[in-house]
């Protein structure tokens, strides 16, 4: 061991050593969200200089163990971290017996446990340091209620409540307005950590109007929801007229395809039968085909049949009478 330290330890052994104390007034700061918070330090130190005077403040998040530096002085000079800028008010200098800072504008992310050091070479004894737990108060925002489960008598149904944000974490209670808006207490089974609200057997007595109440050391919030036969039936409702909608444009669907199909076939009998009809049914008049027999002219109907015509009869009379 080294005389200086053997010499420093033996004055700590007799009280001879400097000593410094800080303390902190409070060890809990509650704080609402976006209000300011006064941090508290102070410290005794037997050097009547305090020029070179050390302040210190750390913080650890309580989402985090990483250890952040939030301000730093030495000689006057300070040094804010960055996430502090613009919201800090550093102690004066020279300080006297105040390491106190305010940080205004605190968010949850803000909550945690602040550390304030404080040295004076040549102090190298005592409580250098003091911590300050703080926490951020946020009241709850406003909740969303909703209905989970079959809307009839005999089913489980749950009433949920939630909020998104509050600190500290908010409690829920469930009470029913009746159509008079007397508040009654509720017949479920609430779970007031979580929000929910069970009705294990629900029967038509409990139906009506539920208001659900997010609440904390800050405040409180608010949401109803109806709990009504109506809102199991119109889901159900609303699936079955969709399914009959369904199964009718698919029937008219088929209905056209079939009647289209028919309308042509009609039309392309019909005009087969056309083309199979003889002219010779359609008229009894002569075809204008002469031919010659045996010097005689005749005419053939429609039917193959030839006739005479007039000029061969008076030609066969004529010639009787000459030979006569």
């Amino acid at each position: 061991m080294s005389p200086t330290l053997r010499m420093a330890l033996l004055f700590s052994m007799m009280g001879c050593g400097h000593l410094i104390t800080v303390t902190v007034p409070e060890k809990f700061v509650n704080v609402t969200n976006g209000e300011s918070a006064l941090l508290q330090c102070t410290f005794v130190t037997t050097v009547q200089n305090t020029s070179n005077i050390i302040i210190q403040w750390s913080f650890v998040a309580k989402t985090s163990n990483v250890l952040q530096q939030v301000y730093y002085s030495q000689s006057g000079e300070d040094v804010i971290s960055k996430p502090y800028e613009g919201r800090l008010n550093a102690p004066t200098y020279p300080a006297t017996s105040n390491a106190s800072i305010t940080i205004s504008n605190m968010q949850v992310s803000d909550a945690g446990a602040y550390t304030c050091e404080v040295h004076n070479f040549p102090d190298v004894n005592g409580k250098t340091e003091a911590t300050i737990i703080v926490n951020i108060l946020e009241r709850p925002s406003v909740p969303f209620c909703a209905v989970h489960g079959d809307v009839e008598s005999g089913h489980l149904v749950t009433l949920t409540c939630h909020s998104e944000r509050g600190s500290p974490t908010p409690t829920y209670t469930w009470i029913r307005v009746d159509q008079d808006k007397t508040k009654t207490p509720v017949m479920g089974n609430p779970d007031p950590n979580i929000g929910s609200l069970y009705f294990r057997n629900i029967s038509q007595f409990e139906f009506g109007e539920y208001c659900c109440s997010a609440s904390n050391a800050v405040g409180s919030a608010t949401c109803t929801v109806e709990l009504s036969h109506e809102l199991g039936d119109g889901a159900i409702a609303g699936a079955v007229i969709g399914a009959l909608l369904g199964a009718v444009l698919i029937i008219l669907i088929i209905w056209f395809m079939t009647h289209s199909m028919k309308k042509q076939k009609s039309k392309a009998s019909k005009a087969t039968e056309m083309q199979a009809i003889p002219k010779s049914s359609a008229t009894v008049a002569y075809e204008g085909v002469p031919t010659r027999e045996s010097g005689h002219q005749a005419y053939v109907t429609s039917g193959g049949v030839p006739m005479a015509t007039n000029s061969h009869v008076h030609s066969d009379a004529d010639g009787e009478r000459a030979e006569a």
